[in-house]
């Protein structure tokens, strides 16, 4: 399984590409994938291409090369700082240079969106202008998007929250989990409710001298 993550954090280090690797790190734990299956896209070092699309009309090679690695992935994850209540110029510029070299690039492809906050506030990003992006590109989005705030790192709740859409990712690329050696549910031959004992029966019971 491929799995490609766009990371559009400009720090060094930056919290959206620790919350990339941390999701990237729960699909393979999910998958059972290899690690080396992982391609890491910082949008940071392909600024000065990204916008020079825009002007020359077609990619340079590290972007060709990366547009190629997105198209090509079987599951996508996207983390994005937020800016002004939504995503980035720059995460929003490779997308729209993706969709103009391949507007089909992205038809069908998983895609587990995610974002970085100062503020809890900002976690409606996800949903008003992530997934309508990602739906309108006719990705297939997860259910669960990842939103980690500066006072999410350590507390409850990430943690779950990043295996829960790492989980969805891979049940949509198709990939089928290891098997993890627990032993089944086992079902009783007979069923407990078959003999039930009549309500009158049960009534004259309860009865003095019954």
């Amino acid at each position: 399984m491929r799995i490609v993550v766009v990371s559009a954090g400009l720090s060094v280090p930056s919290s959206t590409r620790l919350l990339g690797d941390r999701l990237a790190s729960a699909a393979v734990a999910a998958a059972g994938a290899d690690p080396a299956d992982v391609r890491v896209v910082e949008l940071r070092d392909l600024a000065v291409e990204i916008a020079h699309t825009f002007t020359n009309g077609f990619p340079g090679p590290a972007l060709s090369e990366a547009f190629d690695a997105v198209s090509g992935a079987d599951g996508l994850i996207v983390v994005t700082p937020v800016f002004s209540a939504s995503y980035s110029g720059l995460f929003k510029s490779f997308f729209d240079a993706l969709s103009v070299s391949d507007p089909e690039a992205l038809t069908g492809t998983p895609v587990l969106i995610a974002a970085t906050g100062g503020t809890a506030r900002h976690s409606l990003v996800l949903d008003h202008a992530l997934r309508p992006l990602f739906s309108y590109l006719r990705a297939v989005v997860v259910p669960t998007g990842v939103y980690a705030a500066s006072e999410d790192w350590g507390a409850e709740g990430l943690n779950a929250r990043i295996g829960r859409a790492a989980a969805e990712l891979v049940a949509l690329t198709g990939v089928t989990p290891p098997a993890t050696g627990a032993v089944p549910r086992q079902i009783p031959e007979k069923d407990s409710f078959q003999d039930v004992t009549p309500f009158a029966e049960r009534l004259a019971a309860l009865r003095p001298g019954g």
